[in-house]
């Protein structure tokens, strides 16, 4: 029998990826999250009452050290076309170099 680990990234994926992607894009929350500003995430986390508060400091711990981790989470039910939309408004927000985008 074949186990799978379910992360609390994974969980959190599922609450929040319908909704994220069905609002349409979002250039703001884009900017917010690649600024690390997360708060609204962190609390529907938290009031969620689904995660232990090790497990939501753990999240939100690694959202901080690399903000992608909450966009990628929230895009997990995204389409392609939704998925490059939003990965071009990232990349678009990070260094050119760092796109390939020469300077």
């Amino acid at each position: 029998m074949n186990v799978v680990q379910l992360t609390t990234g994974d969980f959190v994926a599922a609450m929040f990826s319908l909704d994220f992607v069905d609002g349409g894009f979002r250039r703001e929350a884009v900017e917010r999250i690649h600024r690390g500003v997360i708060d609204e995430w962190v609390s529907a986390l938290t009031g969620s009452g689904l995660f232990a508060n090790r497990a939501v400091a753990d999240v939100v711990r690694a959202w901080r050290a690399e903000p992608r981790l909450l966009l990628d989470s929230l895009l997990v039910e995204a389409d392609p076309a939704t998925l490059e939309r939003y990965h071009a408004a990232w990349c678009e927000l990070d260094a050119p170099v760092s796109c390939g985008v020469a300077a």
